[in-house]
C-alpha cells in the first residue's frame, strides 16, 4: 500500500514590535495627560513655575508704587512716565513670534533658560538707574521674559488634570508676587529712605534663583523630548499660522486672545494707576496709597486660590459669567463714593473676583482646541494679553495728561463689559480635545 506523505511548512516567526513602544516610553509619558504629580518630577516642576510667575508677578506689580518716584527722579510727565507701561509690549510681542521656535528647537528647557536670563540682565540695567530711555529697553526685555513664561508654564499646566486648580495656585503664585512687590517697594523707598532702583536689588536675587530652578527642573526636557511627543503632521499644523489664520481654531484664539487684552489691560491698569489715583483724587498718603495697591495684589491672590477650586465645580463659562458683573458692580462703588477706605475695601474685593478669570480662559483654550496647538494658542493669547498690559495704562497716563488721573474709573468699566461680551460669544465648551 503506497504511503502518502503531507509535507507541514512551517510558517516564519513573527518578529515582536515590543522594542519601539519601549523607545517611546518617555514619549507617552509626555502623550498622556500629565498632574502635578505625574511624572515624578512635576513635583519639583510645578513649584518652580510658580516660582516663575512669582517673579512675573513682583515685575508687573512694582510699577504703580514705583510711579510717583520715576516721574520725579527723572522729571517725566504723564506721558512719558508711562512709557515703562508700553514698552513690555515688544517684549511680548516678540515672545510669542518666536515661543513655538524655542519650544521645538530647545523644547521647555530653552524657556527655563532664556526667560529667567532675560529677567535677571534687565533688573541688573535697572539697579544702575540709567537714562530713561535704556531704562525702557530694559523693561522690553523682562517684558519678553514675562511672555514666554506666561505662555510656556500656562501652557503646560492647562492641559494637565484638574487644570483649573492647579493654574489657580499657579497664578495665585504671580498674585503672591504682585502683592508682596508693593508692600516692600514701599516700604523700602518711603519708610526706609531708600533710592527707588534699590527694590530691583531684590528682583536681581529672586531672578537668580528663578534661573538657578527653571534650568536644574527642566533641564531634561529638550527639544528632542518636545518634538518626540508631536507627530510631523502636528508641528507642520502646529504653528502662529494655524492658530490665528485658520478655522475654527482662529476663531476661538483671537476670542481668548482679545478677552486677555482687556483682562491683563484692566488688571494691570488698575494695578498700576491705583497709587497715583489713591495720592492724587483721594488724598491719601504715599503709604496708604500704596498699601491700597497691596490690598488689590492680595485679593487677585485669594481669589485665584480660592476661587480657582470652586469655578470648575460650577462650569468656567458659568462662573465668569458672574464674576465679571461682580467686579463691574465693584468698580462703580470704587469709582462713585468718593472715601479711601471705601475704594480700598472695594478694589481688594474687586481683585478677588478678577483673580480666577485669567486661569479660567486658559483652561477654556485648551478644552477647545487640540493638543499640538496648546503652546502655539496660549503662546500668541498670552503676548496679545501682555499687550493690553501695556496699552491701556498707557492710554490711561495719556488721557490723565489732559483730563487727570480720574479717567482710570470709566476706562476699566469699559474694558469689564468688553470681557463679557467676548466670554459669552465663545463656543460651548464640550469634552476636551486630545
Amino acid at each position: 500500500m503506497a504511503t502518502m506523505t503531507e509535507t507541514i511548512e512551517l510558517q516564519p516567526q513573527t518578529e515582536t514590535t515590543d522594542v519601539p513602544r519601549d523607545d517611546r516610553s518617555d514619549t507617552a509619558i509626555i502623550d498622556s495627560q500629565q498632574t502635578w504629580k505625574e511624572p515624578s518630577i512635576n513635583k519639583y516642576r510645578v513649584p518652580v513655575t510658580f516660582w516663575s510667575l512669582a517673579v512675573t508677578g513682583m515685575n508687573d506689580a512694582s510699577y504703580g508704587p514705583l510711579l510717583p518716584y520715576l516721574e520725579s527722579y527723572y522729571d517725566l510727565s504723564y506721558v512719558i512716565v508711562s512709557l515703562i507701561f508700553l514698552s513690555p509690549f515688544v517684549g511680548y510681542t516678540l515672545s510669542a513670534l518666536i515661543n513655538n521656535s524655542i519650544h521645538m528647537k530647545f523644547g521647555q528647557r530653552g524657556v527655563a533658560f532664556i526667560a529667567p536670563t532675560a529677567h535677571l540682565i534687565a533688573y541688573i540695567i535697572i539697579c544702575l538707574h540709567p537714562p530713561y530711555p535704556v531704562l525702557v529697553v530694559a523693561f522690553v526685555l523682562a517684558g519678553f521674559g514675562n511672555g514666554l513664561v506666561d505662555s510656556a508654564w500656562n501652557a503646560w499646566i492647562g492641559a494637565m488634570q484638574n487644570a483649573n486648580e492647579i493654574l489657580g495656585l499657579l497664578h495665585g503664585s504671580y498674585g503672591a508676587g504682585a502683592t508682596i512687590a508693593p508692600l516692600i517697594a514701599t516700604s523700602m523707598i518711603s519708610k526706609a529712605g531708600l533710592r527707588w532702583y534699590s527694590w530691583y536689588y531684590v528682583m536681581i536675587g529672586v531672578a537668580l534663583i528663578e534661573l538657578a530652578t527653571s534650568v536644574h527642573a527642566f533641564w531634561g526636557a529638550n527639544g528632542t523630548v518636545y518634538r518626540s511627543a508631536t507627530s510631523a503632521e502636528e508641528q507642520s499644523k502646529g504653528g502662529l499660522a494655524q492658530v490665528t489664520l485658520k478655522m475654527p481654531a482662529a476663531r476661538i484664539t483671537w476670542l481668548c486672545a482679545a478677552f486677555l487684552l482687556c483682562y491683563v489691560g484692566s488688571e494691570v491698569a488698575l494695578g498700576g494707576w491705583i497709587v497715583q489715583f489713591m495720592l492724587r483724587v483721594r488724598d491719601g498718603t504715599e503709604f496708604a496709597s500704596g498699601m491700597v495697591s497691596v490690598g488689590f495684589w492680595l485679593g487677585i491672590t485669594l481669589g485665584r486660590i480660592v476661587l480657582g477650586f470652586i469655578t470648575p465645580r460650577i462650569g468656567e463659562k458659568l462662573a465668569v459669567s458672574i464674576y465679571l458683573p461682580i467686579a463691574m458692580g465693584l468698580e462703580l462703588l470704587f469709582w462713585l463714593v468718593p472715601s479711601f477706605y471705601v475704594s480700598a475695601v472695594a478694589v481688594s474685593f474687586q481683585g478677588f473676583f478678577l483673580g480666577p478669570m485669567f486661569p479660567a480662559i486658559i483652561v477654556v483654550t485648551t478644552k477647545l482646541l487640540p493638543k499640538h496647538l496648546h503652546v502655539p494658542a496660549v503662546g500668541f493669547a498670552a503676548a496679545f494679553g501682555g499687550s493690553g498690559g501695556a496699552i491701556f495704562p498707557f492710554a490711561i497716563g495719556a488721557l490723565a495728561q489732559a483730563k487727570g488721573v480720574q479717567v482710570l474709573q470709566p476706562i476699566i468699566l469699559s474694558l469689564f463689559a468688553v470681557q463679557l461680551v467676548l466670554w459669552l460669544c465663545l463656543p460651548r465648551i464640550g469634552r476636551k480635545k486630545d
